[in-house]
């Protein structure tokens, strides 16, 4: 479904500044999977995650999605193939629109564009519908503005712009991290549903042990731009944080301490 294939990616090459954040990374995601991606600061997480999206492009390397080579596809097309929410909750929608504005430029994307003028009623109770699932009372919020609305109302509708296409491959980069407990809680619930229902294959990356256990079927840990640990199934659902904490501290020399706010 996805295969990333020796990738490689400096940052400032030939300066004081270089940076290789991805060193011969290859990794294959299989229709379906659900795969939480963990590791420590400056491990190449969020940079794998830019780098199938196209915000950067490989130094060297392939990266196919569904059979065809899309490592050279600017970032605009590839955006009809992808879904993605990011740490951020103001970042993926646009806070001077209403909500029914922000799910139809989604529900529009990649498609053809047409004269015609707004949103039909057909469209508008598709919204609501779909609007409904996510438990906020937002389907009765229709023309309110996003800004208005609170983080884990924000992150849930980017959620739900993000998948209401069923992309072939979702995103999600940290999209839990700003939130509360329990309002993050809500939205991994949320992500959990909708990715289930709607078969989608995703890549989820967090600091977040529990979660990284929790959630998906399937648990990489990178470490130094590539992929240490790969595991699934039944051996993933065993996993204790303990583990995962032991396997961190082997390979990274002692920064574990560095680390143990964010990985705990």
């Amino acid at each position: 479904m996805l295969e990333l294939k020796n990738i490689h990616k400096v940052f400032n090459p030939g300066t004081i500044n270089e940076k290789r954040a991805i060193q011969n990374l290859s990794f294959t995601l299989n229709d379906g999977d659900f795969v939480t991606v963990i590791g420590g600061n400056g491990a190449g997480k969020s940079t794998m995650l830019n780098l199938i999206a196209g915000v950067y492009t490989a130094d060297a390397g392939s990266i196919v999605l569904d059979g065809a080579d899309i490592t050279k596809l600017p970032e605009y097309k590839r955006a009809k193939l992808l879904g993605r929410v990011f740490q951020d909750p103001m970042m993926g929608t646009a806070g001077n629109m209403g909500i029914e504005e922000n799910l139809a430029m989604a529900y529009r994307r990649g498609r053809t564009r047409t004269l015609r003028w707004g949103i039909s009623n057909e469209e508008r109770e598709f919204y609501k519908e779909k609007l409904q699932m996510l438990d906020l009372g937002l389907e009765g919020r229709l023309t309110s503005k996003v800004r208005l609305l609170s983080g884990g109302q924000r992150q849930a509708l980017t959620l739900l712009m993000a998948t209401l296409q069923n992309p072939r491959l979702l995103l999600l980069d940290e999209h839990t991290a700003a939130l509360d407990p329990k309002t993050a809680h809500k939205v991994l619930t949320l992500t959990e549903k909708i990715i289930s229902e709607n078969r989608l294959s995703t890549l989820m990356v967090t600091h977040n042990m529990k979660d990284a256990i929790r959630y998906g079927n399937r648990l990489v840990m990178m470490h130094e731009g590539n992929i240490i640990y790969d595991v699934s199934g039944e051996e993933k659902a065993n996993l204790q944080v303990s583990d995962l904490l032991a396997k961190f501290e082997a390979v990274s020399n002692g920064e574990f301490a560095n680390d143990r706010m964010l990985l705990a």
